[in-house]
């Protein structure tokens, strides 16, 4: 059960440590010519499979929230020579994060990178240098951005290097400054840096300060995120948490998490009362359930005694500290024995990857890993398991899964999965979500996924804001979703995903107040990484039927 463990050491390895982000292949497709005229239905299909494709605009009817199309470090990231367009939210997070000196941009990965101070992530001595490129270049790309707050304690105070700071004697004092949520006195935009000490809430009011209208906005807001993974930092940050707690083994605790992000959040709230606070950032499954095996778990799920303890803070305080219930998710299902976050393409894992995504919503489909072995004994389920948790425990508190990712990013594999996730994140109205590059990869696949919901006309043409009633009469060979403009009938979005090593006949009917007589036509199949215009057909009677090629995903757009 370790083995989660190790996913999370290996993805924060690879962009928070020294190893830089993915790069080449890919881009985002150009323009293209216009389309031919509309011709009759296609002929009927010659494909053995079939499938039938139900959709009701009056049905099902939820927004989608526009920060679910997000990466970490998505926005800005000068590692990377290609990523998806238009992006709605990116994230600054990661083990780095949680040991970051906003006042100097000096950072320590961990056990990602030597336990090292240095100053990888850059921005000179500029207070805060480090992150505010990435939150400028998210708000004027009108894309939200999270910006971590760390709580672990202690931040580090210089950038030597030179490995392992645990060589110095006294390394707690020597090599940290003390990090401390409230500063208790005025804050300042040039903070001191000769003293011992940085300021979370001081960090806040910097950027509260530099982008006056961005913490609390609607469109283009700046995210406050509690720290990275703190279920890991006995794993990831060992020499913090064996200075602090005379253990470097010993786990978080229930109730250390839960008054940290007491602590934290109040004092975030403090500065300006319509932040929005992510936690408690979970790596995964077995923090969620247990928080990694903490000490004092005594069998209690972590998610329900977390949100139970935000509900009464709640009522003591009269205002809301948690917002957003964030976790990560990285896959443990296998195909042929081999995980599908890694980047393997062969047929078994492929298989298993395409499928992979119906363990967020599926309560009829059961994964081959050791969560549904040991742990659910069936259907994982994870984004109704968790809403569900939300509902009962702390209701109005939104849903974000702010690292995931589900491997195969040259491999069209790679792409179903990814659009399939991306279709499961606006109907399950989930609030926020940001992919995390791992692998050796160019990640083609999964960006072409990301542009056939936001960029699949090569002008950021995108899927609609809200969704819609859509369903499949086969979920092993297909999926399905559906979505329109709110307060526009005359404009409707199906993204369609053909999981089958064979073409299959999509028979679609749609339910719609008005004449849909149009569909434009776009595809990502295994012969190019990027949406390819297809020829428009006609439409009528609000229904049809589409040969959907093997192994793809097709985008229509429905207009009168």
């Amino acid at each position: 059960m370790r083995r989660s463990w190790t996913l999370c050491f290996a993805a924060c390895l690879l962009a928070c440590g020294g190893g830089g982000g993915g790069g080449g292949g890919g881009g985002n497709p150009s323009p293209q010519a216009p389309s031919p005229e509309p011709q009759p239905q296609p002929p009927p299909p010659t494909s053995t499979l079939e499938v039938e494709f139900q959709v009701d605009s009056q049905e099902d009817v939820r927004p989608i929230s526009k920060f679910i199309y997000g990466m970490n470090f998505g926005v800005e990231d000068p590692g990377m020579t290609s990523r998806p367009a238009n992006l709605a939210l990116s994230r600054s997070g990661g083990n780095r994060m949680s040991a970051y000196n906003w006042e100097t941009n000096a950072s320590n990965a961990g056990e990602d990178w030597f336990n090292q101070n240095d100053d990888y992530l850059g921005g000179g001595n500029v207070p805060g240098g480090a992150v505010t490129p990435m939150i400028d270049a998210a708000l004027n790309a009108n894309a939200g951005i999270v910006v971590t707050v760390p709580m672990i304690g202690y931040v580090a105070a210089d950038k030597d290097g030179n490995g392992d700071v645990n060589q110095t004697q006294d390394y707690l004092n020597v090599r940290f400054h003390q990090s401390l949520a409230r500063k208790n006195g005025t804050w300042l935009t040039a903070p001191d840096t000769t003293d011992a000490f940085v300021y979370q809430d001081e960090w806040v009011n910097f950027l509260n300060v530099m982008y006056p209208n961005a913490i609390g906005s609607a469109s283009v807001p700046i995210f406050f995120s509690l720290d990275n993974e703190p279920d890991l930092w006995h794993s990831t940050h060992p020499r913090l948490r064996g200075a602090v707690t005379g253990n470097p083994e010993a786990n978080v605790t229930y109730a250390e998490l839960v008054s940290r992000t007491i602590e934290y959040a109040s004092a975030i709230k403090d500065v300006n009362a319509n932040a929005v606070i992510f936690g408690p950032v979970n790596y995964g499954w077995q923090g969620m359930i247990r928080l990694q095996e903490a000490s004092d778990a005594n069998d209690r799920d972590f998610l329900d005694f977390y949100l139970q303890q935000m509900a009464a803070e709640e009522q003591a305080q009269g205002r809301r500290l948690i917002d957003v219930l964030d976790v990560h998710w990285y896959p443990e299902a296998q195909g042929g024995g081999v995980r599908i976050t890694e980047d393997a393409a062969g047929s078994a894992i492929a298989a298993a990857r395409k499928q992979a995504p119906r363990s967020l919503w599926d309560p009829t489909y059961t994964e081959t890993s050791w969560i549904a072995e040991f742990s659910t004994h069936g259907p994982i389920e994870l984004v109704p398991r968790l809403q569900r948790k939300i509902d009962t425990h702390y209701p109005g508190t939104r849903l974000a899964i702010t690292e995931y990712y589900y491997g195969g990013g040259e491999h069209i594999s790679g792409g179903i999965a990814q659009a399939d996730v991306l279709g499961i994140l606006g109907k399950y109205g989930v609030f926020a979500a940001a992919l995390w590059r791992i692998g050796e990869t160019d990640h083609r696949f999964i960006y072409g996924a990301f542009e056939m919901f936001r960029n699949f006309d090569g002008s950021n043409g995108s899927f609609g804001d809200t969704s819609i009633h859509a369903t499949t009469s086969n979920v092993e060979t297909s999926s399905v979703y559906a979505s329109v403009d709110a307060g526009d009938s005359s404009r409707m979005v199906i993204v369609c995903i053909n999981k089958a090593d064979e073409p299959q006949a999509a028979n679609v009917t749609v339910s719609h107040p008005a004449p849909l007589t149009t569909a434009q036509v776009y595809t990502l199949t295994s012969a190019s990484s990027s949406p390819q215009r297809q020829s428009d057909f006609n439409v009528a009677g609000n229904a049809f039927s589409y040969t959907m090629p093997a192994n793809s995903v097709t985008t229509l757009v429905l207009l009168e």
